[in-house]
């Protein structure tokens, strides 16, 4: 089975949003969240959907999930204190629902604030994982970036080999659990990403190119260029001729 683990376990502090955290930040009646949840629901090789949320917003959750008709949701669990705690939790509530039942279960890891992918990503992952055994859904860099060491000495990587990391972030399930349980035994719960505790322990990553709006809502700014997406790709006359 391939299953969508949707972390939205966050505040969001960095966008104002009255109280509300950001993934539940509604646009035209619906919040972000739902918007991201509807194109995992609707994707034919998508089997089920794993949300981690903040605890006191799952029954708001579910109230909206069964406002919009979501019925590939097989779990709901809270958040953790951390984005890879959130993710941990997901995970194993992935697992103890699978029960073992497929060594190839495949997990979709992805932000509840990132609503804008497309269904070829979706089937991207789901390919490279099948080939390669993980896949990380990349944009290619349009600027330069330095790096500074701790030093003072800067680097500047050559921009044709430079890639921004988006999500989803795609394995096999029992790959990035395994990692997970190793990562907490040793303390670590800081990891940024997937992607990042996948090449920390030294497991090769393959990418894959996503579409250059899979942005994630952070900022009030993000949330105005998604409002602008969504009401552009529902202009049918924009795609006209």
């Amino acid at each position: 089975m391939n299953i969508a683990i949707i972390f939205a376990g966050g505040y969001g502090r960095r966008m104002t949003s009255a109280g509300r955290p950001k993934q539940f930040l509604e646009f035209a009646g619906k919040p972000i969240i739902v918007y991201t949840l509807e194109l995992f629901d609707s994707h034919p090789e998508i089997g089920g959907i794993v949300v981690a949320c903040l605890k006191e917003w799952i029954p708001f959750l579910k109230q909206k999930i069964a406002q919009f008709g979501i019925r590939k949701v097989i779990g709901i669990v809270p958040g953790g204190e951390t984005g890879q705690e959130s993710i941990f939790f997901a995970l194993e509530e992935a697992e103890r629902i699978r029960a073992g039942k497929d060594e190839a279960d495949i997990v979709l890891i992805h932000d509840g604030v990132r609503p804008l992918i497309n269904y070829q990503t979706i089937t991207d992952n789901i390919d490279c994982v099948h080939k390669h055994g993980s896949c990380i859904t990349c944009v290619s860099a349009t600027e330069s970036a330095i790096i500074q060491q701790d030093d003072g000495e800067v680097t500047i990587p050559s921009r044709p080999h430079m890639y921004m990391v988006r999500a989803p972030q795609s394995f096999f399930l029992k790959d990035i659990l395994a990692l997970q349980r190793q990562a907490i035994s040793e303390g670590r719960r800081d990891f940024v990403d997937s992607c990042t505790m996948m090449h920390y322990y030294g497991r090769p990553v393959h990418i894959c190119i996503g579409p250059s709006e899979n942005i994630k809502i952070t900022t009030t700014i993000d949330y105005y260029v998604f409002k602008a997406m969504v009401e552009s790709l529902a202009d049918k006359t924009l795609y006209n001729g």
